[in-house]
């Protein structure tokens, strides 16, 4: 592979974007991902400077994870339903609080093959939370690319970025 391959061209420019304005800022940022896997915190990671932005990542796959690293209980496993708006909103706010950034971008969708029948278990389908000091932005997406995993994945990672850069430029509504 191509150094140029990674982050994927779509990524690139978006992640460009998101690190110019933090620099630019001196503002910080932290990660929460599950569906993308990482890819969020690598493409902020594969910009020149990334220290003086990044706070630190966590990917929090597993339910098990989500309690050791993000303050979940038993409690709050046996009421979980999937990915939701609130539940990545408390993520990313756990996160932010944590780490002591100035923004959190938490996702967590169903990137396929499988998955499940109700609106939020459909692969394709992600919430996307932005925690700032203005609040904590959510919003939901449906890639539309079925069970194609990769490419949830990856477009998960394009949405929460591109989803950042509008909370940074004040065009998200909370």
């Amino acid at each position: 592979m191509a150094s140029s391959d990674f982050p994927s061209s779509a990524v690139q420019g978006i992640v460009g974007e998101v690190a110019g304005m933090l620099k630019e800022k001196k503002e910080t940022i932290s990660v929460a991902e599950t569906a993308a896997g990482g890819i969020i915190s690598a493409s902020l990671l594969s910009t020149p400077g990334a220290s003086q932005f990044y706070k630190g990542g966590l990917t929090l796959y597993t339910l098990e994870s989500r309690i050791a690293f993000a303050g979940w209980t038993q409690d709050s496993i046996k009421a979980y339903r999937g990915p939701t708006p609130d539940i990545v909103g408390g993520l990313a706010e756990h996160v932010r609080s944590t780490l002591g950034s100035t923004y959190t971008v938490c996702e967590s969708g169903t990137a396929g093959p499988t998955g499940g029948q109700t609106k939020n278990r459909r692969p394709g389908y992600c919430a996307l939370a932005v925690s700032c000091d203005k609040g904590t932005f959510t919003k939901e997406i449906d890639t539309g690319l079925g069970g194609d995993r990769q490419a949830n994945m990856i477009r998960f990672a394009e949405e929460a970025l591109r989803f950042v850069g509008e909370v940074i430029r004040g065009e998200a509504k909370l």
